[in-house]
């Protein structure tokens, strides 16, 4: 069953039961948003991640991927840092990888690419920052 911008227990069962995580538009610049929460994530859940960033070769002394498509596996939640307007594009991979839950990160919305996403299957999150949200909601414990 797929879930459009999910409550907060929703919320709480999806980050609980994921167990991959894919960061598309991850930064190697520690001042950049999406490496903190790389960086947090790492430290702070039970995740395997798989970052995504077309210039980079790797992080965290992990590989970077090109793109989902090149991801080894199922995906549990891509969390997306991309500006609003370039969300299609990530949506179309996330769509075809048959990812679970489309995660895009705070101050990010797109209602046409959520409704897609959610028409597909996929649970949808618009607007949220996943490291705030892990923080507030402790799922793992």
């Amino acid at each position: 069953m797929a879930i459009l911008n999910p409550n907060d227990e929703q919320v709480r069962e999806i980050l609980a039961k994921a167990k991959t995580v894919a960061i598309v538009g991850v930064s190697n610049k520690p001042d950049r948003a999406s490496y903190q929460v790389a960086q947090y994530l790492r430290e702070n859940s039970p995740y395997q991640f798989f970052y995504i960033n077309p210039v980079l070769e790797e992080l965290f002394g992990e590989k970077v991927y090109k793109s989902l498509a090149d991801v080894p596996g199922h995906i549990d939640i891509v969390d997306v840092f991309r500006k609003s307007e370039d969300i299609q594009p990530v949506m179309d991979a996330a769509i075809e990888a048959r990812v679970g839950t489309f995660w895009m990160q705070l101050g990010i919305e797109n209602q046409d690419q959520a409704d897609r996403g959610f028409e597909h299957g996929l649970n949808i999150v618009e607007d949220l920052c996943i490291k705030v949200e892990i923080a507030r909601l402790q799922p793992f414990s």
